[in-house]
């Protein structure tokens, strides 16, 4: 099962060609996500050659060949990890029960929910981005965005993939439905609200990839563990092309915070030499770390409880827990109520969706520690810090309600008094228009405002021709 059959016109390790009827669904599907891919793909480059990576195998090691192709031509495919054995329901009601291969009839529209969402936010991504090619900061970031747009397009066919092979009619409608929606569209927008909001900047792309990719590493590990075992693998190799994705946007990030940091090490004004102010950054994070927040539901939640108790989305690492029915457990919380903050214990089962969100926390402080040690080193005062999170929260507990970053409860007016100093303003987004005025596309070259990496893609050096522009 580890083989990638690549002779298929879909390339697969799922023995598409054994299933006629469902292979004829998918060759019928992909002229659409072709469509899709040329109309709201990275617009302007599809015609050029870029140096991507592929799936070849699902085996940990050796998984991925490199070589120039163009985008439209990419082998987007069919890829599940391989079986574990005979493999049981990890957790819930069902813990013990051999896993489910087909949908389980009493929580086919929670499953086929959960698949939905998921996968609307692959394609959403790709229309976030695609206009970020014109002002690329070299052909090193070039091509990472690149990669990073075509393997949300495989993960996008991941879930496809699941729809047509497990839910009949039902999901192939909510397959083309994924490529009708448009992130921003105001009458038929995508499901997330995170996924909505315009990236038209690369601080902004690289605190996308950093913070909402990272809360997709914890969606995937949770439904890595989940009873349906064609999600559970399904997930489990998507995870392995979603860490590139997280590397992208915190080594981005740290590429700026470390080039201003050298620019003003004699105190001079970044914006005199052409950087990113460091406070400029802050509010970048502040925005993409709470939007990012949002995205796992809220905090007291009976969805959440449902998906747990059904086996269909557990724990991050649920096999490392110390239990796996929360039946007798308990989640503390602090709700609003009037003027002030109440801790209230809620049944463990119903905050899943919070202790998935700890989890995404803690990582993204080490992100942040990883940061601060890089002004350090480069001898810069300046530490970025995340924001509380009730800070700026359009879901849960604290949606529309106004706290400091510090997660202090303020009235409305103060908030909005304090918007420009902890949210992204206009006069950012034209500064930044302003720096990305054009894109470095010479091989070795790299915009003022960013550092170089540390290392090439792939052993490939720097000056290597990342992307051939036919042009």
């Amino acid at each position: 099962m580890a083989s990638i059959d690549y002779d298929s016109k879909i390339p697969n390790n799922v023995n598409l060609s054994d299933d006629r009827r469902l292979q004829r669904a998918l060759e019928e599907w992909q002229p659409n996500f072709i469509n899709w891919w040329m109309e709201m793909g990275p617009e302007g480059f599809q015609a050029d050659d870029v140096y991507l990576r592929t799936a070849v195998s699902v085996d940990k090691d050796g998984w991925a060949h490199f070589g120039h192709v163009k985008m439209p031509d990419y082998r987007w495919g069919i890829f599940l990890a391989p079986t574990q054995g005979e493999r049981k329901v990890n957790f819930g009601d069902h813990m013990g029960e051999d896993a489910w291969q087909q949908v389980p009839g009493d929580y086919r529209n929670a499953l086929r929910r959960i698949i939905v969402t998921q996968g609307d936010t692959e394609p959403a991504s790709v229309e976030q981005q695609r206009l970020l090619g014109h002002s690329a900061p070299s052909l090193y970031d070039l091509r990472n965005l690149f990669q990073v747009n075509v393997e949300e397009g495989r993960h996008l066919w991941a879930m496809v993939y699941l729809l047509h092979s497990y839910f009949g009619r039902d999901g192939r409608e909510e397959a083309e439905a994924l490529l009708d929606r448009r992130s921003g569209d105001s009458d038929s927008p995508r499901i997330l609200g995170a996924f909505n909001e315009p990236i038209a900047d690369w601080l902004s792309f690289f605190c996308f990839t950093t913070f909402t990719d990272r809360d997709g590493k914890y969606q995937l590990r949770a439904l890595a563990e989940s009873g349906f075992d064609p999600l559970a693998r399904t997930c489990t190799f998507m995870l392995t092309e979603e860490a590139h994705h997280m590397f992208v946007g915190q080594t981005g990030v740290e590429r700026i915070l470390q080039r201003t940091a050298e620019a003003t090490r004699g105190g001079a004004d970044p914006r005199s030499v052409g950087g990113v102010p460091f406070e400029m950054v802050q509010r970048a994070v502040n925005l993409w770390y709470s939007l990012s927040l949002d995205l796992f539901g809220g905090e007291d939640s009976s969805n959440a409880a449902l998906f747990f108790g059904a086996g269909l989305k557990g724990r991050d690492q649920e096999r490392k827990c110390a239990e796996h029915l929360a039946l007798e457990e308990h989640y503390t919380l602090e709700r609003v109520v009037g003027d002030r903050l109440v801790r209230e214990e809620i049944p463990l089962r119903r905050a899943m969706n919070e202790v998935l969100r700890d989890a995404y926390v803690n990582d993204c402080e080490k992100v942040v520690r990883s940061w601060n040690r890089t002004l350090e080193e480069v001898g810069s005062d300046f530490r970025v810090s995340l924001p509380h999170r009730r800070f700026n929260r359009a879901q849960g507990l604290y949606a529309g309600m106004s706290f400091s970053p510090e997660g202090e409860m303020v009235s409305a007016e103060a908030f909005e008094a304090s918007r420009g100093s902890w949210l992204p303003t206009e006069e950012d987004r034209a500064y930044m228009r302003s720096l990305q005025d054009r894109a470095y596309t010479r091989p070795g070259e790299f915009a003022p405002w960013i550092s170089p990496p540390a290392r090439g893609i792939e052993g490939m050096p720097l000056d290597f021709e990342y992307v051939r522009f036919c042009r």
